[in-house]
């Protein structure tokens, strides 16, 4: 039998063969190690972008704020659709009456005028007729076009008050219009309208037209 080298510290020194041999089992082992403990069934230890260990993974429930429900977008989104449409339905309202306001101005205080001296219908309510304006077109306000044609011969001016009555016939709105010196046969169309809310059911009847 070989005798065995002993190293610098009195025990024996292995030869190089199976020193090797020793190395290589300690690699295998340490190799088996890795690998079982990467395949382990347990949750993996998450890792950031720069792959540093986190110590726990991120809890959704630790995030503030919530997206808004469909319901509350909803009624948010109709609740401003209802104000845009108010709104432009004032818009409109305003901007009818201010047009009809300017072309009745000229002639209004006169036919009131003529018509406080004037004692039941008047003469000259076969030459009026009235065409109601929608709604839609007004802004909300009633209002009807009062259709006024010279049936005479002669130059005429006319006044003409419409009463705006509710179904029972009362009269709830007046206007008053005019035109002056229609020529034989001449036609103008006043607008007469009424500022009662426009949820009411109101009809446009002609109650006193004179011409003078």
């Amino acid at each position: 039998m070989r005798t065995l080298y002993t190293s610098q510290g009195g025990g024996p020194r292995l030869p190089r063969s199976v020193a090797a041999l020793a190395a290589a089992a300690g690699a295998a082992v340490l190799l088996v190690a890795s690998c079982s403990s990467g395949s382990s069934s347990g949750p993996a230890t998450p890792t950031n972008a720069a792959g540093a260990t986190l110590s726990e993974a991120p809890n959704p429930s630790s995030f503030s704020g919530e997206p808004p429900s469909a319901f509350a977008s909803a009624l948010e989104s109709a609740s401003a659709s209802v104000a845009a449409r108010s709104a432009s339905a004032a818009a409109a309202a305003s901007a009818f009456e201010a047009s009809a306001d300017a072309q009745a101005a000229q002639n209004r205080a006169k036919a009131t005028e003529v018509l406080k001296t004037v004692e039941g219908p008047g003469n000259a309510t076969a030459d009026i007729t009235l065409t109601g304006v929608p709604r839609s077109t007004t802004g909300g306000l009633h209002a009807a076009v009062v259709t006024i044609v010279n049936s005479t011969r002669e130059a005429a001016s006319y006044a003409v008050q419409v009463d705006f009555t509710d179904a029972s016939g009362h009269a709830v709105d007046s206007a008053i219009v005019g035109a002056e010196n229609l020529a034989p046969g001449g036609k103008a169309s006043p607008i007469a309208f009424s500022r009662q809310p426009a949820d009411l059911a109101l009809v446009p009847v002609v109650v006193k037209a004179q011409r003078y």
